[in-house]
């Protein structure tokens, strides 16, 4: 379980959260909402130790604000960042077992999950990460983050500038985890993906969590959609 309670983060001397309260549980998909500049990105960035933060941030019991990035992975959270951060100079093989964290049981069978999941990594394995499509680039930056056998991911805008093949590719991915008992942190702007994958959605607005509910209960609540997400 993911607990951030009354979480603050800070640009410099800029207060981006504002107080932001939020559960994501074992197996099940979180949507983190919001239009540009609500706090989403910042919220991802906080949890992975990327920002400077005041407030609680408790995984599996146990507090992890000011811990640094790499130990946030190693206790099983794993972060797709919106850039996808792939390394161009090394193939699709060498960028997924960089991935794979210390303690992982069977670096093959993760292995194997990930071709299971995304094919066209398999066929690409000996491409360098540089030459991929952005939607291989995606599949390349989730596959990495499989690799380590996380508990939770945190996945920032993973749809973005993807054509809905891929799109689908990707929801189809972020269900699986779930199935496996995964908890997901997906950061989105799509508000169609995010309602047909997730179990609970959080909207944001000025560095707060504005609304919290169900996919249906966002679909009836038409004043929120208007006021915190719509152009």
């Amino acid at each position: 379980m993911l607990r951030l309670r009354d979480l603050h983060a800070f640009y410099g001397k800029s207060h981006v959260l504002q107080g932001v309260t939020l559960d994501v549980a074992p197996g099940e998909i979180v949507a983190l909402l919001g239009r540009n500049g609500s706090g989403r990105s910042t919220t991802a960035k906080a949890i992975m130790g990327l920002v400077a933060t005041r407030g609680g941030i408790e995984w599996q019991g146990a507090a992890i604000a000011g811990l640094k990035p790499f130990e946030i992975a190693r206790r099983g959270i794993g972060y797709v960042p919106e850039n996808r951060d792939v390394f161009p100079r090394l193939t699709v093989l060498q960028n997924l077992v960089l991935g794979c964290r210390r303690g992982t049981r069977d670096p093959r069978a993760a292995l194997d999950a990930v071709w299971a999941l995304f094919p066209r990594l398999r066929e690409r394995r000996d491409v360098e990460g540089g030459v991929l499509s952005g939607g291989e680039q995606q599949m390349l930056a989730l596959g990495r983050a499989l690799m380590g056998e996380p508990a939770l991911v945190v996945v920032d805008e993973p749809t973005e500038g993807l054509a809905p093949r891929v799109v689908e590719e990707v929801a189809r991915f972020l269900e699986a985890l779930r199935a496996r008992g995964v908890g997901v942190l997906l950061v989105e702007q799509k508000l169609t993906i995010a309602l047909e994958i997730s179990q609970r959605c959080a909207v944001m607005g000025h560095g707060r969590v504005v609304f919290e509910g169900t996919p249906a209960q966002l679909r009836g609540d038409a004043g929120v959609r208007r006021e915190w997400l719509e152009v």
